[in-house]
């Protein structure tokens, strides 16, 4: 292995994983020239106070599902496979063990998810292990930040992804997330409205086939 090809992350619940999701992803990968992303099911993602619909082992189906066949993308059961709630910095702990100090890395979080960065547990620790990509909204202000955040997000920019850092660097993503969302998606199915263009064909095949969201 290429101990010096930028590797990407990609977390999330994926209740169901959709459209936006993959253009997503295949940007991130793109804008990064990354040689892997792997995406990284949420098992029991402990910042939520419900928990998702679908079950751990049919949301990393679904994901396995919807990224087959596609270049550069695999999946990471690791936060499925544990029986205790994830939390990013663990798995940025072990992958980076995996790997070794000197790959870069990078990890793909959404503008929300930047701005409550400063919630997160030991979240201060995650730039010595990870580079963080962060996919924007249109209409993004940095001054609305907490103040910490903030801090980090205007030191650590850098503009040419080709520094090669392992970690401790942001970067925005330039192409804008898709407005979608998977509680939208949620109720399109449950309501019987159409998905065409929101799920990929075998996800939504593997929905109805398990009776999910209905």
């Amino acid at each position: 292995m290429n101990t010096r090809a930028a590797l990407g992350l990609f977390g999330g619940t994926f209740d169901p994983i959709h459209s936006a999701h993959l253009r997503m992803v295949q940007a991130f990968r793109s804008e990064l020239q990354l040689d892997e992303v792997r995406l990284i099911p949420a098992g029991q993602p402990y910042h939520r106070e419900q928990g998702p619909h679908a079950s751990p082992a049919q949301r990393l189906e679904m994901v396995q599902l919807a990224i087959a066949g596609l270049p550069g993308l695999a999946v990471d059961a690791r936060e499925v496979q544990r029986n205790k709630p994830a939390y990013t910095v663990d798995t940025l702990e072990e992958i980076r063990a995996e790997i070794g100090p000197e790959r870069p890395l990078w990890w793909l979080i959404g503008g929300d998810s930047l701005a409550s960065l400063h919630t997160w547990r030991r979240w201060e620790d995650l730039f010595a292990l990870a580079n963080i990509a962060v996919a924007l909204r249109p209409g993004f202000d940095e001054t609305r930040l907490p103040a910490a955040v903030r801090t980090q997000w205007q030191q650590r920019q850098v503009t040419d992804f080709s520094n090669g850092a392992p970690s401790g660097t942001m970067r925005p993503l330039t192409l804008p997330p898709l407005d979608v969302s998977a509680t939208a998606i949620r109720q399109r199915l449950q309501s019987g409205a159409d998905t065409g263009t929101l799920l990929s064909a075998p996800v939504l095949a593997y929905i109805r086939q398990h009776g999910l969201y209905l």
